[in-house]
């Protein structure tokens, strides 16, 4: 690595490629406010210390000097992602620009110690693989998160989890960070989906329950203690009803299990909103009623999130998307019935989420790679060329 980091704007380019992979050095500058030929050297000390990578634009057919654009470097550094879900964990090393490599995915069957020492294997293989360049893990867990510790996780009965043993602390510099999986997810849409990552975005992600973020120029709004975003646990829904969470008349209880069950007598599967979704793509009586009271109280709730918090745009993600494909209608109605007067016309639109089941892991890498980006951050990266840093 060579001496002589500018890292207030170095850390500055960085972010904007690793938010705009593919953009040019003018476009860079003109995103951080600088001179163009600041820029252009800056880009050089950026190139020389492997942390982007200047190649050839993909050819337009249009006469002119040829454009190059901005990405990972190929010896860059990476982050170890994880994201634990409710039947599934994900584990990928995950580089400049959101791409990523070595992934694994695995069904689990929710036995606390069993995930935990799979998800934790899983990153020391990507640390093993990639060595030095691994410069942070994050994780992304469905509950509430107070630092590095998993405060509650009901759908999986883990409260209490202290997480950062799944990435020990080889070296001063290696980040570690643990988030929520719907404020992650939706930071990772409004960053990573054009047209979503402009004004304020209301996320919501549905799985089990009901979570979410306020996004506010790609960055969530965490409230005091971190937890902002529970919107499952919001009384929206029975009041008699008790929520696993302690509290009654949760939104959470409109799509549970229990509320699902009165429309499907007889299946004692238990197997939560995705396998009703499942039913009613197979054009079951009883799935479809119940996937039609879900989604007006999906329509009812996300309006009473509207008109307390003024969104620009409304994006659902987890089984959101397919539950707009199957009941789109009885949302949009629930919707526009429950907004105020003046918000009709035009309401905030409803949006599917579009970075699917890579949205959790993707939003946990950004948030490593907020750690990252930073002047202390290039400096380590520096260190690590320098041999300070290696094992």
């Amino acid at each position: 690595m060579k001496a002589g980091f500018r890292t207030s704007a170095q850390a500055a380019v960085a972010r904007a490629v690793h938010d705009h992979p593919g953009m040019t050095r003018a476009e860079a500058a003109a995103e951080i406010g600088i001179p163009s030929g600041f820029a252009a050297e800056t880009v050089a000390r950026l190139v020389a210390a492997e942390l982007i990578a200047e190649s050839p634009a993909p050819a337009t057919g249009r006469r002119g000097r040829p454009t190059t654009v901005l990405g990972a470097h190929p010896d860059g550094p990476l982050v170890a992602a994880a994201a634990i879900g409710q039947e599934t964990w994900q584990v990928a090393a995950v580089e400049l620009g959101g791409a990523m490599t070595a992934a694994t995915v695995r069904a689990h069957d929710g036995d606390q110690d069993r995930v935990l020492g799979a998800v934790a294997a899983a990153l020391e293989r990507i640390r093993d693989q990639f060595g030095a360049r691994v410069r942070a893990a994050a994780v992304a867990v469905p509950g509430t998160v107070a630092g590095s510790r998993l405060v509650l996780a009901p759908g999986l009965s883990w409260h209490g989890v202290d997480l950062s043993g799944l990435w020990p602390h080889y070296e001063p510099g290696s980040e570690f960070a643990v988030g929520n999986d719907a404020t992650l997810a939706g930071v990772a849409e409004s960053r990573r989906t054009p047209g979503f990552g402009s004004g304020t975005m209301l996320y919501l992600h549905l799985a089990d329950g009901v979570g979410g973020a306020v996004i506010e120029a790609g960055r969530a709004v965490t409230g005091a203690t971190g937890a902002a975003g529970e919107f499952g646990h919001m009384p929206f829904g029975e009041p008699g009803r008790r929520c696993r969470c302690g509290a009654t008349g949760c939104w959470n209880t409109s799509i549970d299990d229990p509320a699902l069950a009165r429309f499907l007598p007889g299946d004692t599967s238990g197997g939560g909103l995705r396998h009703v979704l499942a039913s009613a793509r197979a054009g079951d009586p009883g799935a479809l009623s119940a996937i039609h009271a879900v989604a007006r109280s999906i329509g009812r709730g996300a309006a009473g999130l509207v008109n307390g918090m003024d969104p620009h745009l409304v994006v659902v993600g987890g089984l959101g998307p397919e539950l707009l494909r199957l009941a789109e209608d009885e949302i949009t109605a629930a919707y526009h019935d429950g907004l105020m007067a003046f918000r009709v016309m035009p309401p905030p639109p409803i949006a599917a989420a579009r970075l699917g089941p890579d949205g959790p892991l993707l939003g946990a890498a950004d948030e490593a790679f907020s750690k990252l980006l930073t002047d202390e951050g290039l400096q380590g990266w520096a260190a690590r060329e320098q041999g300070n840093l290696r094992r």
